[in-house]
């Protein structure tokens, strides 16, 4: 008993001496992979770290062995106002040789992997064509961007080769890492990898040297998530190899007003489909979470930009209304809250301002019901809100008699976080210098900012392996997965007397991107030289047992726009009607239409209408594939297309094509049928 006694009183000093010896034991970590151009390294308990500050010890934000919270209280406690500031911007970036400014129809000649210097002052509003102020800059010289106007957020839009960009990415880091506090850059850019008919600057790149997939119409009418996934995954590696880490997509948006010219860009007019796309690509681009493994998404345009009235775009002042005759706000909000689940990183509020509703007749960016009130108080959005380019000076609606103070200052109370389009931060400092905005704000939006930098990893290393990405973009292995997905979007519609597939030794004539006669173009005959179809290629609609005609309709593009009144007939939009009509009642035909749109398509003689198939951007391989049933179609249409232009005219525009009344149209949302 008297030992058991003594074990009791040992017992006790033994477990403290273990706690107390297991507490003194150092916690390992695994070393982050540091990329360092001009910053010291320290050596600190066997680690390494780098001395962004040039102070040489180890900052809070600079030891990677942290929690991000307290990284970004420490750097938030050492930058100025004036670093704060220019940390709300993010502009438009050059590349050497290009003149990128942003702006619709902006190229320049050969781009290089020099930093360009060239600044872009806007002089007249590109959409209204009235004056800007003289400060309304919207392009930075990089060096001065980065050195003197804190700029750290930049949207690349120049389209070269992987190295290129890959180099290029590396000299912006540098520069950023050479500055006082050495805070990396995040190059931002918009979709790359889709095959596309409006590749206007700021809505898509036409295409590049990244992995080709069908356009997101077209994605969406694969059905297929888990290749939707795959393509998110693909492309990410992608950008993330060329040092982009930060994606100006995808749209949320629904496809619900038939004439409005930015359809193309949604996954369709179907909430649930749109969520479970927006779903998909958000994780397959982000991750479960940010890492250095990342693109943080910005999804747009909430709270959705289909319900257009008319179809007009809010980038012009005739277009700046959007309405809901339909009572159908919540439907749009659906993919949004997908986004949200998945954790895409950032959400952009459109242009538009909201007519005849409970919410204030002012743009989203202003919004304090739309952006406060629903999008982080109701639905629980806590990350970034990022203005679309140009609210402040060229897209004010309903804030057009604010001042530029006090348009900043309306749209920082209404929560936006960063703004875009704007290189100079001028204005915005003095804002907050006249006492308009409190610091506190500033720091809010500041500190959701470096949050996203640091998840990313870019504070230890924000540069890329030139020859990896030479070899990463655009691989084969990647494209032979989007090569299925071309496949799969094509949606076969209508087949009456089985003239597909086509035969073994048929005679074919096809035509490729018709337009109207009597223009420059000339129709495109296709006649490849590899021919492993089994069919026979001929040069003229007289030689053929089987003509297909591959139509290719075009408005004009967004930033074509002059106001008036939008027509998607097929004749309205460079298609020579009579000729196809002409061609069909000669022989069977095949008619192919690539809808960038729900087109109307009533012109053509319907009655003879007999094979009918839709295309979303694809390729004419996989057109042909389709065409002679080496693949089996299986895509389902992302919209309705409306039977005639009157039901268009008379259309509820929040309202989804298949709850349109009876009659509306000709084909429904998910038609499509297989051999």
């Amino acid at each position: 008993m008297k030992n058991i006694l003594k074990l009791l009183k040992i017992v006790p000093i033994v477990i403290f001496v273990l706690t107390i010896s297991s507490c003194t034991q150092k916690q390992k970590y695994e070393q982050a992979v540091l990329g360092v151009r001009s910053a010291e390294i320290l050596n600190i308990d066997d680690y390494q770290f780098k001395d962004l500050n040039k102070n040489g010890e180890l900052d809070n934000y600079e030891d990677w062995r942290l929690s991000i919270d307290e990284r970004v209280g420490n750097l938030l406690s050492q930058m100025t106002l004036e670093e704060k500031v220019g940390f709300m911007l993010i502009s438009t970036i050059n590349m050497g040789g290009s003149s990128m400014t942003g702006i619709p129809g902006g190229r320049g000649g050969k781009i290089t992997s020099d930093l360009s210097e060239e600044e872009t002052i806007m002089k007249l509003n590109f959409f209204t064509r009235k004056p800007l102020p003289a400060h309304a800059m919207f392009v930075s010289g990089t060096t001065k961007g980065i050195n003197e106007r804190h700029l750290r957020h930049f949207i690349l839009r120049a389209n070269t080769e992987a190295k290129t960009i890959a180099e290029w990415s590396n000299k912006v880091q540098a520069l950023a890492e050479n500055t006082r506090l050495g805070i990396p850059v995040i190059l931002a850019s918009n979709p790359r990898n889709h095959v596309s008919i409006d590749n206007s600057t700021g809505l898509g790149l036409g295409e590049t040297v990244f992995s080709k997939w069908p356009g997101e119409l077209g994605l969406a009418a694969m059905r297929d998530f888990e290749l939707t996934r795959e393509f998110a995954e693909t492309a990410a590696k992608e950008w993330v190899s060329v040092g982009i880490r930060k994606g100006y997509q995808y749209m949320a948006d629904l496809a619900t007003e038939p004439r409005w010219g930015r359809t193309e860009g949604t996954f369709g007019e179907n909430a649930e489909l749109a969520a479970n796309m927006i779903r998909e690509i958000t994780l397959g681009f982000q991750g479960e979470k940010l890492g250095n493994h990342s693109v943080a998404l910005t999804t747009k345009h909430f709270p959705g930009g289909g319900p257009q009235v008319d179809g007009q775009d809010p980038h012009f002042d005739w277009g700046k209304d959007q309405h809901y005759p339909g009572d159908m706000f919540d439907y749009h909000l659906k993919p949004f809250v997908a986004a949200i689940e998945a954790g895409t990183s950032a959400i952009m509020p459109y242009y538009a301002k909201p007519i005849n509703s409970e919410h204030e007749e002012i743009a989203f960016a202003y919004n304090k019901g739309i952006i406060n009130d629903l999008l982080r108080g109701e639905l629980g959005f806590q990350g970034i809100i990022n203005s679309d380019t140009g609210p402040i000076y060229m897209m004010p609606w309903g804030a057009e008699d604010l001042s530029i103070h006090e348009r900043y200052q309306k749209a920082l109370e209404a929560g936006v976080d960063i703004f875009s389009g704007i290189a100079d931060p001028t204005k915005l400092l003095e804002t907050v210098k006249m006492g308009l905005v409190a610091d506190t704000r500033i720091d809010e939006s500041v500190t959701r900012l470096l949050k996203e930098k640091f998840e990313l990893g870019i504070f230890e290393n924000p540069y890329v392996n030139v020859v990896e990405a030479e070899s990463i973009v655009g691989n084969e292995q990647f494209q032979e997965s989007a090569n299925l997905a071309f496949r799969k979007s094509i949606v076969l519609l209508k087949n009456e007397h089985k003239v597909l597939p086509l035969k073994s030794k048929t005679k074919v004539y096809f035509e490729k991107y018709m337009v109207a006669r009597g223009s420059v173009d000339h129709h495109n005959i296709v006649a490849p030289e590899e021919n492993s179809w089994d069919v026979e290629f001929v040069n003229s609609a007289d030689e053929a047992d089987v003509n297909i005609l591959w139509l290719i309709p075009k408005t004009g593009g967004l930033f074509g726009s002059t106001g008036a009144e939008l027509n998607i007939e097929l004749s309205n939009n460079n298609i020579d009607v009579e000729y196809v009509n002409k061609i069909k009642a000669e022989k069977p035909t095949v008619i192919v239409i690539n809808f960038s749109n729900p087109w109307v398509i009533s012109e053509i003689d319907t009655g003879n209408a007999n094979t009918i198939l839709a295309t979303f951007g694809t390729t004419t391989d996989a057109l042909l594939d389709v065409l002679t049933g080496k693949f089996n179609p299986t895509g389902k249409m992302p919209f309705s297309i409306p039977s005639s232009t009157q039901f268009v005219l008379s259309n509820k525009s929040d309202v989804p094509g298949y709850l349109e009344s009876e009659g509306y149209a000709l084909f429904k949302f998910d038609d499509g049928i297989s051999y």
